[in-house]
C-alpha cells in the first residue's frame, strides 16, 4: 500500500530530484525541472510549485541556506536538500518502482462506456486513435534515437523508453479490438449492433443484462 507522505504530491518528487547536485532558488528550480523535461513524466502544475517549496521546507526537505538579488528583481530564497529530503526521495522512489497502483486513464474511461456507441463507428473512432498513436510513436522513437546519438545515458531517457513501450502496446491493443469488431469474431458484436440498429435505449439493454446475472448468480 502506497505510503502516506508529508508532501503528497509528485511535483514533490520532482522538485527533490533536481536539488540533489546543489541549492536552488525557486526559479533555477522550474528552469531546471523543464530542462530535464519533468513535466512531461508528471502532472506538472507550475502554479503550485512555491507552495510545493514552501511545504518540502516546512517539513524539513529542504531548508534555506540563503538568498540573492539580481538588480531591480526581488530577493530569492536559495533552498538545499537536506538529508531527510534525500531519504524521502530514494524511499519514495522505491515505492513507485515497487508497488503497482491504479491510476485514472481518459482511454479506460471511454472503453467502460463503450456501449453507447454503434460498434462500427467504435471501429472508425479506434482507427483515428491508432493513426495518433502512430504519430505519437514515431516522435517518440525519433527522440530516443537523437538522445542516445547525442550520447545521453540510456539511465537518464529511461521513463521515455518506457513511455514509448506503453504507447506501442495501446497501439497493439486497440488495433486488436478493432479487428475483432470488423472480422465479427468480438463476442455479441452482432446483437450490439442490433441494439443501436434498432435504437434500444442503452439503459435498458444494462438493465436486461444485470437482471440475466442476477437470476444467473442465483441458480
Amino acid at each position: 500500500m502506497a505510503k502516506k507522505r508529508k508532501v503528497n504530491n509528485l511535483l514533490a518528487l520532482a522538485v527533490l530530484s533536481v536539488m540533489i547536485d546543489r541549492p536552488k532558488h525557486r526559479y533555477e528550480i522550474a528552469q531546471t525541472l523543464r530542462d530535464r523535461g519533468k513535466d512531461q513524466d508528471m502532472d506538472i502544475k507550475w502554479g503550485s510549485l512555491y507552495t510545493v517549496v514552501q511545504n518540502l521546507a516546512k517539513v524539513g526537505f529542504l531548508e534555506i541556506v540563503g538568498s540573492e538579488r539580481d538588480g531591480a528583481r526581488p530577493e530569492r530564497v536559495i533552498y538545499r536538500i537536506t538529508d531527510a529530503g534525500r531519504a524521502e526521495l530514494t524511499d519514495w522512489t522505491r515505492e513507485l518502482l515497487a508497488e503497482p497502483e491504479p491510476e485514472q486513464n481518459r482511454f479506460v474511461a471511454g472503453l467502460s462506456v463503450l456501449a453507447v456507441l454503434p460498434p462500427d463507428e467504435v471501429v472508425e473512432l479506434l482507427g483515428r486513435r491508432i493513426e495518433a498513436l502512430g504519430r505519437l510513436i514515431g516522435s517518440g522513437r525519433q527522440e530516443l534515437d537523437q538522445a542516445l546519438a547525442g550520447k545521453l545515458p540510456r539511465l537518464f531517457i529511461i521513463e521515455s523508453e518506457y513511455g514509448l513501450a506503453m504507447l506501442k502496446a495501446e497501439a497493439a491493443w486497440a488495433r486488436s479490438l478493432r479487428d475483432e469488431l470488423v472480422d465479427g469474431t468480438f463476442p455479441e458484436v452482432d446483437w450490439w449492433r442490433q441494439v443501436h440498429a434498432e435504437d434500444i435505449p442503452v439503459a435498458e439493454v444494462i438493465a436486461s443484462v444485470e437482471r440475466g446475472m442476477t437470476e444467473q448468480e442465483s441458480s
